[in-house]
């Protein structure tokens, strides 16, 4: 069982909304968050209701300010707590839409896909095993992207503006 608590002011101060599950559109109950407390869980975030905009993904512990999350600004509007998964973790990252070009197939994290493979962009996936947090940059930086077990024919599926992935790491149970 998962819990979050938001506070719309730094330093845990302020109103707050507690949450133990999905939520769609967080508006009605804060009206910005500078700061998040994560009891239990693996939550991922969204910058706009209906699991859209920026992303961020947080574990267990505190986050004191929007920065801690890496966030860009103070709107969450909605978030998903990510199911405990203990399995093991594949995943296929294909150069092309639509599960074409060039195949890499990963079942561990990747801190810099261009060092290691030669990567520049991913712009199909198929997650056969687990989940996946992709981010823009290398060393698990910049913009991020949650991916569950499923097909993505296309970077927008995920949410990406682009193929440009740096890095990806699984979600563990614990982290």
């Amino acid at each position: 069982m998962g819990k979050i608590i938001f506070f719309e002011d730094k330093n845990f101060q302020g109103h707050s909304y507690e949450c133990s599950s999905d939520c769609s559109d967080l508006h009605s109950f804060f009206s910005r968050c500078n700061s998040i407390r994560v009891e239990n869980g693996n939550w991922m975030l969204y910058e706009r209701p209906n699991y859209t905009g920026h992303q961020y993904f947080l574990r267990t512990g505190e986050y004191p300010d929007f920065q801690q999350w890496l966030g860009f600004n103070d709107s969450i509007r909605s978030c998903r707590l990510i199911s405990p998964y203990r399995g093991s973790n594949k995943i296929q990252l294909y150069e092309r839409e639509e599960f074409r070009g060039e195949m890499l197939e990963l079942t561990e994290d990747c801190p810099n896909l261009f060092e290691k493979f030669n990567y520049h962009e991913v712009h199909s996936v198929k997650v056969l095993e687990g989940s996946w947090i992709f981010y823009e940059l290398p060393k698990h930086r910049g913009k991020q992207y949650f991916l569950k077990t499923g097909e993505y024919r296309r970077f927008t599926e995920w949410g990406a503006l682009n193929g440009k992935v740096g890095s990806l790491r699984r979600i563990l149970d614990s982290y």
